[in-house]
């Protein structure tokens, strides 16, 4: 991505979210962020997109071997979870006492 616009993204780590396409595609399940990386829009979600890596022996694995893992998934096919709504939702940005807040576009209410 460009550096001259830094990309502004609703989703946050923590946050619940469904995966709207892909293999992990569930609508109804919604899944936690482990990490968000804004430069390459790009998050990593639990349980979603399990690679297979094959490891050489270290001082923290003494074994090595295969080990499966989750891999990063592009930030659009995801969708902020709203809990009111029990369904993935679109976010609005509002100020309110001078404070950005993401509100629900399904249910009207704050997310967290």
């Amino acid at each position: 991505m460009s550096n001259r616009f830094k990309p502004k993204f609703n989703i946050k780590k923590g946050d619940s979210v469904v995966v709207i396409s892909g293999d992990d595609k569930d609508a109804k399940k919604p899944r936690k962020v482990l990490e968000v990386f804004p430069d390459k829009a790009k998050v990593l979600v639990e349980g979603v997109n399990i690679i297979t890596k094959h490891t050489k022996p270290s001082a923290q694995n003494t074994k090595g071997g295969i080990v499966k893992i989750e891999a990063a998934i592009h930030i659009s096919n995801v969708m902020l979870w709203d809990a009111k709504a029990g369904a993935g939702t679109k976010i609005k940005r509002t100020r309110e006492n001078g404070k950005l807040v993401r509100i629900s576009k399904k249910s009207e209410g704050v997310i967290k």
